[in-house]
Protein backbone atom coordinates (compact mmCIF):
# COMPACT_ATOMS: atom_id res chain seq x y z
CA UNK A 1 0.00 0.00 0.00
CA UNK A 2 3.01 2.25 0.90
CA UNK A 3 4.36 1.76 -2.33
CA UNK A 4 1.50 1.88 -4.17
CA UNK A 5 0.61 5.65 -2.21
CA UNK A 6 3.93 6.67 -2.78
CA UNK A 7 3.53 6.20 -6.86
CA UNK A 8 0.53 8.00 -6.87
CA UNK A 9 1.72 10.81 -4.90
CA UNK A 10 4.68 11.11 -7.49
CA UNK A 11 2.32 11.25 -10.21
CA UNK A 12 0.07 13.89 -8.95
CA UNK A 13 3.53 15.78 -8.30
CA UNK A 14 4.35 15.41 -11.82
CA UNK A 15 1.21 16.66 -13.33
CA UNK A 16 1.05 19.52 -11.06
CA UNK A 17 4.60 20.42 -12.47
CA UNK A 18 3.58 20.11 -15.67
CA UNK A 19 0.56 22.34 -15.13
CA UNK A 20 2.32 24.76 -13.62
CA UNK A 21 5.58 25.22 -16.05
CA UNK A 22 4.60 27.30 -19.09
CA UNK A 23 4.43 25.88 -22.33
CA UNK A 24 7.54 25.41 -24.71
CA UNK A 25 6.45 28.13 -27.58
CA UNK A 26 6.31 30.56 -24.36
CA UNK A 27 9.91 29.65 -23.40
CA UNK A 28 11.55 29.70 -26.01
CA UNK A 29 9.64 32.81 -27.43
CA UNK A 30 11.47 34.53 -23.78
CA UNK A 31 13.92 32.96 -24.53
CA UNK A 32 14.81 35.53 -27.34
CA UNK A 33 13.73 38.11 -26.27
CA UNK A 34 15.61 38.33 -23.19
CA UNK A 35 18.67 37.43 -25.00
CA UNK A 36 20.86 40.96 -25.40
CA UNK A 37 22.52 39.62 -28.64
CA UNK A 38 19.24 39.37 -30.20
CA UNK A 39 18.39 43.19 -29.70
CA UNK A 40 18.98 44.24 -32.98
CA UNK A 41 16.32 41.94 -34.18
CA UNK A 42 13.88 40.85 -31.39
CA UNK A 43 13.50 42.68 -28.11
CA UNK A 44 11.66 44.32 -25.46
CA UNK A 45 9.66 47.88 -25.92
CA UNK A 46 10.91 50.63 -24.04
CA UNK A 47 8.02 49.98 -21.30
CA UNK A 48 8.95 46.00 -20.99
CA UNK A 49 4.87 45.22 -21.27
CA UNK A 50 5.58 43.48 -25.02
CA UNK A 51 8.19 42.85 -27.49
CA UNK A 52 9.15 43.87 -31.11
CA UNK A 53 10.30 41.95 -33.97
CA UNK A 54 12.43 44.48 -36.02
CA UNK A 55 14.01 42.64 -38.32
CA UNK A 56 11.28 40.08 -39.73
CA UNK A 57 13.00 38.62 -42.20
CA UNK A 58 16.46 38.06 -40.17
CA UNK A 59 14.32 36.71 -37.50
CA UNK A 60 12.66 34.11 -39.89
CA UNK A 61 16.14 33.11 -41.60
CA UNK A 62 18.44 33.53 -38.59
CA UNK A 63 16.30 33.14 -35.19
CA UNK A 64 13.59 30.69 -35.67
CA UNK A 65 15.32 27.39 -37.13
CA UNK A 66 17.15 28.14 -34.06
CA UNK A 67 14.94 27.45 -31.11
CA UNK A 68 11.53 25.93 -33.63
CA UNK A 69 11.22 23.33 -36.27
CA UNK A 70 10.97 25.99 -38.96
CA UNK A 71 12.08 29.45 -40.23
CA UNK A 72 8.56 30.50 -41.38
CA UNK A 73 7.60 34.22 -39.57
CA UNK A 74 3.42 33.89 -40.54
CA UNK A 75 3.39 30.40 -38.97
CA UNK A 76 5.20 32.27 -35.67
CA UNK A 77 2.45 35.33 -35.64
CA UNK A 78 -0.05 32.88 -35.95
CA UNK A 79 1.25 30.91 -32.97
CA UNK A 80 1.76 34.11 -31.03
CA UNK A 81 -2.59 34.87 -31.77
CA UNK A 82 -3.51 31.08 -29.89
CA UNK A 83 -1.49 32.33 -26.98
CA UNK A 84 -3.90 35.38 -27.17
CA UNK A 85 -1.37 37.91 -28.20
CA UNK A 86 -1.98 41.24 -29.98
CA UNK A 87 -0.24 43.18 -32.67
CA UNK A 88 0.27 46.56 -30.57
CA UNK A 89 1.56 49.29 -33.12
CA UNK A 90 0.67 48.80 -37.30
CA UNK A 91 4.04 50.37 -38.19
CA UNK A 92 5.92 47.62 -36.79
CA UNK A 93 5.67 44.50 -35.41
CA UNK A 94 4.88 44.71 -32.01
CA UNK A 95 3.04 42.03 -29.45
CA UNK A 96 1.79 42.08 -26.43
CA UNK A 97 0.26 39.97 -23.50
CA UNK A 98 -0.91 40.83 -19.97
CA UNK A 99 1.31 37.99 -18.71
CA UNK A 100 4.27 38.30 -20.88
CA UNK A 101 6.53 40.99 -19.09
CA UNK A 102 10.12 41.71 -18.72
CA UNK A 103 11.37 39.79 -16.03
CA UNK A 104 8.35 38.49 -15.04
CA UNK A 105 8.61 34.82 -16.28
CA UNK A 106 6.72 33.15 -13.94
CA UNK A 107 3.26 34.91 -15.27
CA UNK A 108 3.98 32.42 -17.91
CA UNK A 109 1.91 29.70 -16.74
CA UNK A 110 -0.98 31.84 -16.14
CA UNK A 111 -0.88 31.84 -20.18
CA UNK A 112 -3.01 29.55 -21.68
CA UNK A 113 -3.54 28.38 -25.68
CA UNK A 114 -7.18 28.90 -27.03
CA UNK A 115 -9.18 26.78 -27.59
CA UNK A 116 -10.14 25.55 -31.34
CA UNK A 117 -13.54 26.37 -30.40
CA UNK A 118 -13.71 29.10 -28.02
CA UNK A 119 -14.43 32.71 -29.71
CA UNK A 120 -10.69 34.10 -31.28
CA UNK A 121 -9.96 37.45 -31.03
CA UNK A 122 -9.11 39.52 -34.37
CA UNK A 123 -6.19 37.26 -35.30
CA UNK A 124 -2.97 39.21 -35.92
CA UNK A 125 -2.64 39.94 -40.24
CA UNK A 126 0.51 37.72 -41.09
CA UNK A 127 3.48 39.27 -43.32
CA UNK A 128 3.17 39.83 -46.60
CA UNK A 129 4.23 36.57 -48.56
CA UNK A 130 6.50 38.28 -50.82
CA UNK A 131 9.68 40.69 -49.89
CA UNK A 132 9.43 44.03 -50.23
CA UNK A 133 12.28 43.42 -52.81
CA UNK A 134 9.97 41.16 -54.34
CA UNK A 135 7.02 43.99 -54.70
CA UNK A 136 9.52 46.26 -56.01
CA UNK A 137 10.92 44.27 -58.67
CA UNK A 138 7.29 43.47 -60.16
CA UNK A 139 5.89 46.75 -59.82
CA UNK A 140 8.36 48.67 -62.28
CA UNK A 141 6.83 45.28 -64.51
CA UNK A 142 3.05 46.64 -64.47
CA UNK A 143 3.64 49.89 -65.18
CA UNK A 144 5.35 48.99 -68.36
CA UNK A 145 3.17 46.81 -68.70
CA UNK A 146 -0.15 49.23 -68.51
CA UNK A 147 2.03 52.19 -70.20
CA UNK A 148 3.12 49.78 -73.46
CA UNK A 149 -1.24 48.71 -73.87
CA UNK A 150 -1.45 52.45 -73.69
CA UNK A 151 0.75 53.32 -76.50
CA UNK A 152 -1.01 50.55 -78.40
CA UNK A 153 -4.30 52.06 -77.45
CA UNK A 154 -3.01 55.80 -78.54
CA UNK A 155 -1.61 53.96 -81.82
CA UNK A 156 -4.55 52.36 -83.14
CA UNK A 157 -6.59 55.31 -82.58
CA UNK A 158 -3.80 57.35 -84.54
CA UNK A 159 -4.73 55.03 -87.25
CA UNK A 160 -8.02 54.80 -87.45
CA UNK A 161 -8.20 58.47 -87.59
CA UNK A 162 -5.10 57.96 -90.63
CA UNK A 163 -7.37 55.50 -92.38
CA UNK A 164 -10.40 57.75 -92.00
CA UNK A 165 -8.96 60.90 -93.78
CA UNK A 166 -7.14 58.86 -96.57
CA UNK A 167 -10.64 56.96 -97.45
CA UNK A 168 -12.23 60.26 -97.47
CA UNK A 169 -9.26 61.52 -100.06
CA UNK A 170 -9.98 58.27 -102.44
CA UNK A 171 -13.63 59.23 -102.49
CA UNK A 172 -12.67 63.27 -103.53
CA UNK A 173 -10.23 61.54 -106.28
CA UNK A 174 -13.01 58.58 -107.52
CA UNK A 175 -15.16 61.40 -107.53
CA UNK A 176 -13.58 63.82 -109.30
CA UNK A 177 -12.20 61.33 -112.18
CA UNK A 178 -15.51 60.29 -112.34
CA UNK A 179 -16.10 63.96 -113.25
CA UNK A 180 -13.21 64.29 -115.80
CA UNK A 181 -14.47 61.04 -117.55
CA UNK A 182 -17.56 62.67 -118.09
CA UNK A 183 -16.31 65.61 -119.32
CA UNK A 184 -13.79 64.20 -121.72
CA UNK A 185 -16.56 61.96 -123.20
CA UNK A 186 -19.29 65.19 -123.49
CA UNK A 187 -16.55 66.92 -125.21
CA UNK A 188 -15.93 64.05 -127.82
CA UNK A 189 -19.36 63.68 -128.59
CA UNK A 190 -19.37 67.49 -129.11
CA UNK A 191 -16.14 67.40 -131.24
CA UNK A 192 -17.82 64.39 -133.74
CA UNK A 193 -20.89 65.99 -133.89
CA UNK A 194 -19.27 69.06 -135.10
CA UNK A 195 -17.02 66.89 -137.42
CA UNK A 196 -19.95 65.80 -138.88
CA UNK A 197 -21.24 69.30 -139.35
CA UNK A 198 -18.51 70.50 -140.93
CA UNK A 199 -18.03 67.42 -143.26
CA UNK A 200 -21.45 67.78 -144.25
CA UNK A 201 -20.53 71.64 -145.00
CA UNK A 202 -17.66 70.48 -146.69
CA UNK A 203 -19.70 68.16 -148.95
CA UNK A 204 -21.65 71.28 -149.57
CA UNK A 205 -18.89 73.09 -150.58
CA UNK A 206 -17.23 70.60 -152.76
CA UNK A 207 -20.47 70.55 -155.00
CA UNK A 208 -19.58 74.12 -155.74
CA UNK A 209 -15.74 73.59 -156.12
CA UNK A 210 -14.89 73.01 -159.77
CA UNK A 211 -14.19 69.93 -161.42
CA UNK A 212 -11.03 69.49 -163.29
CA UNK A 213 -11.23 65.94 -165.78
CA UNK A 214 -13.94 64.78 -163.48
CA UNK A 215 -12.17 65.39 -159.89
CA UNK A 216 -13.46 67.95 -158.04
CA UNK A 217 -10.79 70.73 -157.16
CA UNK A 218 -9.98 71.67 -153.09
CA UNK A 219 -10.98 75.05 -152.12
CA UNK A 220 -8.46 76.62 -150.54
CA UNK A 221 -9.59 77.71 -146.68
CA UNK A 222 -11.90 74.75 -146.21
CA UNK A 223 -9.67 72.15 -144.99
CA UNK A 224 -7.96 74.90 -142.84
CA UNK A 225 -10.74 76.27 -141.23
CA UNK A 226 -11.45 72.44 -140.08
CA UNK A 227 -8.12 71.81 -138.62
CA UNK A 228 -8.05 75.14 -136.62
CA UNK A 229 -11.48 74.46 -135.26
CA UNK A 230 -10.49 70.73 -134.58
CA UNK A 231 -7.07 72.54 -132.59
CA UNK A 232 -9.25 74.61 -130.48
CA UNK A 233 -11.84 72.05 -129.62
CA UNK A 234 -8.94 69.90 -128.24
CA UNK A 235 -6.79 73.14 -126.91
CA UNK A 236 -10.43 73.54 -124.82
CA UNK A 237 -10.65 69.98 -123.44
CA UNK A 238 -7.40 70.45 -122.21
CA UNK A 239 -7.93 73.25 -120.55
CA UNK A 240 -10.57 71.66 -118.47
CA UNK A 241 -9.39 68.84 -117.81
CA UNK A 242 -6.09 70.67 -116.20
CA UNK A 243 -8.04 72.93 -114.02
CA UNK A 244 -10.26 70.04 -112.81
CA UNK A 245 -7.38 68.13 -111.71
CA UNK A 246 -5.89 70.94 -109.92
CA UNK A 247 -8.54 71.05 -107.76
Amino acid sequence: MSGGGCGISSLMEYVMMRKSSPPPFLMKTYMLVEDPATDGVISWNSEGTGFVVWQPAEFARDLLPTLFKHSNFSSFVRQLNTYGFRKAATSRWEFCNDMFRRGERDLLCEIRRRKAWANKPQPVAPPPSLPKESDEDQSPSSTSSSSEYSSLMDENKRLKRENGVLSTELSIMRRKCKELLDLVAMYATNSEREEEEEEEVSDDIDDERPKLFGVRLEVEGGRERKRKRSAEINENAARLLLSQSCK
